[in-house]
C-alpha cells in the first residue's frame, strides 16, 4: 500500500492540533513516490480513485479537493478501513503550494467540468505539476488551448477521452476489421439517461470514417429515425438506448452475405477505470507537452 504523506503548513513541536490536521503521514514514503491531487474527490469516481492511489505502489495521495464534504476525512469518505488523515478541501492552490515548496513530482488528477477544466490545469502547471484530464465532453476548443499552455510551459498534461483500457481495445479491434466489412452498425446502452450518442460511439464512428471505405449502402440515403443517427459522412450508423440496471455497453456489429462479426465491451463498475487511470499517472510525468488519448501508451 503506497504511504500517505502530506503537509499544508508546518506545527510546532510543542503544540497539539485541535482539528484535522493538513500535515499527516501514515508511514514513510520514498522520496521518489509520485504525489497525487484528486480534483473531483467526493464523485464516484473520485472516491475510486483515491483507494486506487493509495495501493499502487509508487504513488501517494497528497490532496483531496471537492467543493462538497470540506473537511471530511477522505478515507473514512470512501469507507476504507482507516482515516487517511487528509482533509477534503475546496482550495486547489492551498495543496499545489504544498506540494510544490517539497519540488517533489506531482499529477492532479481532474474529474471535474468543463467550467473549470482549464483553469485547473493552467494553476497545476503554474506550480509545476502535470495533469491528468478526465472530464467526459471536453470540447476540442478547450483542448487546443490546453495543448498551446502546455507547449509554452513546457508541461505534459494527458487528456483522456476514456480511461477504458477495454473501450479503448474494442475501439482498435474496430478499426481492424473495417478493413474487411462493408456494414457496420453500433449499438450502445446507458443506465442513465444522457446525450446521446455518447462520446464513444463518436469517437469509434469517427476512427473508422475517412477510412475510402461507404457503410451500408443498401440504405444509406433512408432517413427512417427506427434505423439510427448516422455519425460522419461515410454511414456509420448509431442506435443509443437508456437501459436502467444494465451496465454501460457498446456493441459493434460488422456483417457480410452469411457472417456476422460482433464485438462488446461493457463497464460494469467504475473500478474497471482505474488501471487506466494509473497507467495515465505514470505515463504523464514523462511528458512535456499534451497528449490526447490514453491509447498512445498501449
Amino acid at each position: 500500500m503506497a504511504a500517505v504523506n502530506c503537509h499544508f503548513f508546518k506545527l510546532s513541536r510543542h503544540l497539539k492540533p485541535s482539528r484535522p490536521s493538513f500535515s499527516c503521514s501514515a508511514s514513510q514514503p520514498s522520496q521518489n513516490n509520485i504525489k497525487v491531487i484528486i480534483n473531483g474527490a467526493a464523485k464516484e469516481i473520485g472516491r475510486a480513485a483515491v483507494i486506487a492511489v493509495t495501493k499502487a505502489r509508487g504513488m501517494e495521495l497528497a490532496g483531496a479537493v471537492d467543493n462538497r464534504f470540506v473537511g471530511e476525512d477522505i478515507g473514512l469518505l470512501c469507507d476504507m478501513e482507516e482515516p487517511l488523515e487528509i482533509p477534503v478541501v475546496s482550495d486547489l492552490t492551498m495543496v499545489l503550494g504544498s506540494i510544490s515548496q517539497g519540488k517533489e513530482v506531482g499529477v492532479v488528477i481532474d474529474f471535474t467540468d468543463l467550467s473549470t477544466v482549464y483553469e485547473n490545469v493552467k494553476q497545476a502547471t503554474a506550480f509545476g505539476m502535470k495533469s491528468v484530464v478526465y472530464v467526459p465532453r471536453i470540447k476540442p476548443e478547450t483542448v487546443s488551448a490546453l495543448s498551446a499552455l502546455c507547449d509554452k510551459a513546457t508541461m505534459g498534461c494527458l487528456v483522456a477521452p476514456t480511461l477504458s483500457i477495454g473501450s479503448i481495445l474494442l475501439q482498435q479491434a474496430v478499426i481492424m476489421a473495417s478493413f474487411h466489412y462493408n456494414n457496420v452498425e453500433l449499438v450502445e446502452s446507458r443506465p442513465n439517461a444522457a446525450d446521446f450518442p455518447s462520446p464513444e460511439a463518436i469517437q469509434i464512428a469517427n476512427n473508422i470514417s475517412n477510412l475510402g471505405q461507404i457503410y451500408n449502402r443498401e440504405d444509406s440515403s433512408t432517413d427512417v429515425k427506427a434505423r439510427g443517427q448516422v455519425i460522419g459522412e461515410d454511414g456509420v450508423r448509431v442506435h443509443s438506448m437508456v437501459l436502467p440496471g444494465l451496465p454501460s455497453s457498446t456493441q459493434v456489429y460488422f456483417s457480410s452475405p452469411g457472417d456476422v462479426y460482433t464485438l462488446k465491451h461493457d463497464i460494469i463498475d467504475v473500478r474497471s477505470l482505474m488501471p487506466g487511470l494509473l497507467l495515465a499517472i505514470r505515463k504523464v510525468v514523462r511528458l512535456k507537452n499534451l497528449v490526447y488519448g490514453l491509447e498512445k501508451f498501449l
